[in-house]
């Protein structure tokens, strides 16, 4: 409805002698005064033709009249806003086609034939998952879903660092504490120790550099082999992870594959996009308004730089028919991936029309402040998920379903998403563990208690015989009719945004509404001729919390 508004009061315009105009069609907070939709365009264009925006409102609205269906009313408001009231039957018109449309609702085929690379969580192996990590994969799997849900073809891509620095302080770490390679806590306190040591300890710091070589080289098969233990237990477990929190990658690409490509891809560069300094090999940036960066240090090791050169490469041998190509990091890489995205544009010329684009995430934190793998008294991305499980399991054994453990999985996974997904990517986010569990008020196991809540009062109204019907209306709209007709929009201004975080506001208006609306109505009722579309508003309401809870990747519990 809203772009038919758009449609038509563009029309009215070009017969008033506007060919264009830049205006503003919004939900008014208040509906019963202001009506359904609000538009500024007379405030907008009145200036150009020298008339009082009051007067030219009612210019455009006498063109308007009777060209949209399903409105009711058009009224001038305030110093010349136009109103927009939908009549009462296009709500019950739009729940029929909800119910008719089932679970494609909020889907569109706009990025149909677009083939998408998303790269996300992307851990460095070595260690328990970091929260940054995990913060990543959860922006980055509600993102791809909404991406998905344009009929777009998504190519999931985890890219883990399994060689460099970060690894040889894990080895050198393992052999000093004679850690157990097959365990993920062991490989945790060998990385801990070697970082401290390489950080505190000259002499530990030029034997960690020198396993690094080795590594690179592969000139110590007990090295490799240690090497070799700690990345097979780091993939198991992130895999468990990704499992617990419906992620699934199409393919990894690791930091050792990408590393020779990129810095062969560098070296046959030099004196066309890179040039040699100080015994290094780096990109000049500034000609471009960057800074300049290292791809080559002086022992002639590939950096991060040249790594994310290779991994492009190999990208794009694997899937060379990619239209847009998205990394989920931290925002601290904003930067870094503006030098990244100018280089790969130098060095693969053809590129012209294709999206390379970075979503930045934010810091999660505690009350203790930001937290940091590099330290050892911190909260992993594992030791996270864990602790919100643990506490989750006493939530599910106050529910009367039967998979208690099942149950608790998806309500802690619930709570880990919504509080991190509420934020606008790029934002901190304080995580809040008892908020983030209640089944009250704006949190993930509250959006999955009310869909659970719909699904009882359904079986109810099946059992009763009901059907849900549109036929027999009440004279009042209920407010939840507005909410449920506005997915769609929410869904697609979401997309566009890379926004998951508005996805999870509609929802929990949404839920709001419903519990409202279950609050004040008896929605099951043989002897109530409007029982039947209060199931099909029941139904609708479900329908719509089940499709948004998928696309932010969250489980909807029948019972809970």
């Amino acid at each position: 409805m809203k772009e038919k508004i758009i449609y038509h009061i563009t029309e009215a315009l070009k017969t008033l002698g506007i060919e264009h105009a830049d205006f503003d069609v919004e939900h008014p907070n208040n509906r019963a005064t202001h009506g359904d939709f609000s538009t500024n365009v007379a405030l907008v264009c009145s200036k150009s033709k020298g008339k009082n925006p009051r007067y030219f409102a009612e210019e455009i609205v006498a063109e308007l009249r009777g060209r949209i269906s399903y409105i009711e009313k058009l009224e001038i408001a305030g110093p010349g806003f136009i109103n927009f009231h939908l009549a009462r039957d296009f709500f019950a018109q739009q729940i029929e086609r909800i119910i008719s449309n089932g679970d494609v609702r909020g889907s569109s085929t706009e990025g149909a034939g677009e083939v998408i690379l998303f790269e996300y969580t992307s851990p460095n192996l070595f260690k328990p998952l970091h929260v940054g990590n995990l913060v990543g994969n959860i922006i980055g799997e509600a993102v791809s879903r909404l991406l998905e849900n344009t009929g777009a073809t998504v190519h999931r891509i985890n890219y883990p660092s399994d060689i460099g620095l970060t690894v040889a302080k894990g080895v050198w770490g393992l052999l000093e504490t004679s850690g157990d390679p097959n365990n993920i806590q062991a490989l945790g306190e060998a990385y801990r120790y070697g970082n401290e040591k390489y950080e505190n300890d000259t002499k530990a710091k030029t034997a960690i550099e020198e396993v690094n070589r080795s590594l690179y080289s592969g000139a110590d098969q007990k090295l490799q082999e240690l090497r070799a233990k700690g990345i097979a237990t780091s993939r198991a477990r992130l895999f468990d992870l990704c499992r617990m929190l419906g992620t699934k990658f199409d393919i990894e690409i690791f930091e050792s594959e990408a590393s020779p490509i990129g810095k062969s891809i560098v070296q046959k560069n030099i004196g066309n996009v890179f040039a040699e300094s100080a015994g290094a090999v780096v990109f000049e940036g500034e000609q471009l308004g960057l800074h300049t960066r290292v791809f080559l240090n002086s022992q002639g090791l590939p950096t991060y730089e040249a790594k994310d050169i290779g991994n492009f490469a190999l990208k794009q041998q694997k899937y060379p028919d990619w239209t847009q190509s998205f990394v989920v990091t931290g925002s601290e890489q904003t930067e870094y991936f503006k030098v990244i995205h100018a280089t790969i544009r130098k060095l693969f010329p053809n590129l012209s029309g294709k999206i390379l684009e970075h979503i930045p995430t934010g810091f999660l934190t505690l009350n203790t402040g930001k937290m940091s793998s590099r330290k050892g008294n911190v909260l992993s991305g594992e030791s996270l998920i864990d602790e919100v499980r643990q506490s989750a399991l006493s939530r599910a054994k106050e529910t009367r379903v039967e998979n208690i453990e099942e149950l608790a999985t998806q309500i802690a996974v619930a709570a880990l998403k919504y509080q991190i997904l509420r934020q606008k990517p790029g934002s901190d986010i304080i995580f809040d563990k008892q908020r983030a569990l209640s089944f009250e008020g704006d949190s993930g196991p509250y959006l999955q208690y009310t869909h659970a809540r719909i699904v009882s009062v359904l079986e109810k109204a099946k059992n009763a015989g009901i059907i849900p019907s549109t036929q027999h209306l009440p004279d009042t709209q209920y407010d939840i009719e507005h909410i449920l007709c506005l997915f769609p929009e929410v869904v697609a201004i979401a997309t566009r945004e890379r926004a998951p975080h508005k996805i999870v506001g509609y929802l929990t208006e949404l839920a709001g509404s419903f519990n409202a609306f279950y609050a004040q109505e008896k929605i099951v009722d043989k002897d109530d001729k409007f029982t039947p579309y209060k199931v099909a508003i029941a139904k609708t309401t479900r329908m719509t919390l089940k499709n948004g809870l998928y696309l932010l990747g969250i489980f909807a519990p029948d019972k809970m």
